[in-house]
């Protein structure tokens, strides 16, 4: 199927990425959030970036113009009723999620496509609650959206070859490199990557070195553009505890058991770069 207008759920850090990135590849695209003022904030963060981009010269006048005429704002879930794919990025929480999933499958049109952004959560129970399970797949972001590559495509049990092609066609639209998992959780980069993000938390909590040690020592014997701690910052420890725990209740592999500090960082509201407190403390 062509793909004309997408909807966005969620106008956060991933969902505003997301929904830029649309915007900026031509797509008609409409963005949800659950109040004017969230609504506003995300949007006024993606109008930003795209000011700073004009004011670099990395895109023109006209450019900036036709971006914010193909991005839409809404705090009302009917307005994405035309859409032809919708990609769900809201909270890491399946009960947030099955609430949801029936209310757009009731109110999109039978073709439409559902995708999650999910980073780790189980997407085949997911289009179980939905009456279109052929039609759901994950689409799988990186942080910064805009900038980051990959996507991954993640096809459930239940989901169509015609979906899974009109979706890596669509990442390709969006100039994003696809690679095509199995719903399993944590993907293919949470799977690898979760225990490595955890064995250095370890090594900080036991006391074997210090954050700036570990950092600089990945950094510079492995060639990685950022320490593991400077990582957990940027992707959020909110987010890194949530798909370790996901991962952990599949596999019940001690590797991604997820440390004590993780889970007291965490309950303090110290999410990383997003908070302004992490292993770092931010401006």
């Amino acid at each position: 199927m062509e793909i004309r207008k997408v909807g966005v759920i969620g106008c956060g850090l991933m969902g505003g990425g997301i929904a830029q990135t649309c915007a900026q590849s031509g797509y008609q695209t409409i963005v949800r959030e659950v109040n004017q003022p969230l609504l506003e904030k995300g949007l006024s963060r993606i109008y930003s970036a795209w000011d700073k981009m004009e004011g670099k010269k990395k895109i023109t006048s006209q450019q900036a113009v036709e971006y914010r005429q193909n991005l839409q704002g809404t705090i009302g879930l009917t307005d994405l009723a035309d859409c032809d794919l919708i990609i769900e990025a809201v909270i890491e929480n399946m009960e947030e999620k099955l609430r949801l999933y029936p209310a757009l499958d009731h109110l999109l049109k039978p073709e439409a496509l559902l995708l999650s952004n999910t980073s780790s959560l189980n997407i085949t129970q997911m289009g179980a609650v939905t009456k279109r399970p052929d039609k759901i797949a994950g689409l799988h972001f990186f942080n910064p959206a805009p900038v980051m590559q990959l996507v991954e495509i993640v096809r459930t049990i239940s989901t169509s070859e015609e979906t899974i092609e009109t979706v890596q066609h669509f990442a390709q639209t969006l100039g994003k490199t696809s690679v095509l998992a199995k719903d399993t959780a944590g993907f293919i980069v949470n799977f690898l990557l979760i225990p490595y993000l955890i064995s250095a938390i370890r090594m900080l909590e036991n006391g074997m070195a210090t954050r700036d040690d570990i950092d600089t020592a990945m950094k510079l014997g492995c060639g990685y553009p950022m320490g593991p701690f400077t990582l957990l910052d940027y992707v959020g420890l909110d987010t890194t505890l949530w798909a370790a725990e996901a991962i952990y209740n599949e596999y019940k592999d001690p590797l991604y058991a997820p440390p004590p500090l993780l889970r007291r960082m965490v309950q303090s509201g110290q999410y990383g770069k997003k908070s302004g407190k992490g292993f770092y403390t931010y401006e």
